[in-house]
C-alpha cells in the first residue's frame, strides 16, 4: 500500500501561503496607518531624524518629510560643558543640548535604521 503525502504538503503549504498573505495583509495595514504620522528614526550613528512617514521599499528605505535631523553633541562641546561646571562648581549631573537642523525630505537607508517611534501627544492618540 502507498500513501498519498502529496496532498498533505500542498494543503500544508496553500495554509502557510494563506498565513503569509495575512500576514503582509496585516504589515500593510499597519504601515498605511502611519502614513503621515511623525516618527523619530535612530541611525546606527546614533542620529535621530523626526519627520513626517511617507513611504517606504521593499529595501525597508523610510521616506521621511519636513525632516529635522539630530545629532549627539560633539567631544568639545561635552569638555566645554565639564569645564563649566566644574568652575562653577554644579551638581554632578551635566546638561549638553543635541545639535539639529532642518533637512526637508530625506530618505533613511533600511540597513541604518536601529529604531523607528510613532511621535504622538496624548491629544491625538485614538481611544
Amino acid at each position: 500500500m502507498m500513501r498519498d503525502d502529496t496532498s498533505i504538503d500542498i494543503s500544508t503549504s496553500l495554509e502557510a501561503g494563506d498565513e503569509q498573505a495575512k500576514t503582509r495583509e496585516e504589515a500593510g495595514g499597519f504601515l498605511r496607518s502611519l502614513l503621515n504620522k511623525n516618527l523619530r528614526v535612530t541611525t546606527t550613528d546614533s542620529r535621530m531624524f523626526m519627520g513626517s512617514f511617507k513611504c517606504t521599499d521593499t529595501e525597508s528605505n523610510i521616506v521621511l518629510q519636513d525632516t529635522y535631523e539630530y545629532r549627539q553633541p560633539s567631544l568639545q562641546a561635552l569638555q566645554k560643558q565639564v569645564e563649566e561646571a566644574v568652575g562653577a562648581a554644579a551638581a554632578a549631573t551635566i546638561k549638553a543640548d543635541m545639535t539639529s537642523r532642518f533637512l526637508g525630505l530625506v530618505v533613511v537607508p533600511g540597513n541604518h535604521i536601529v529604531k523607528m517611534e510613532l511621535d504622538e501627544f496624548v491629544s491625538q492618540m485614538r481611544k
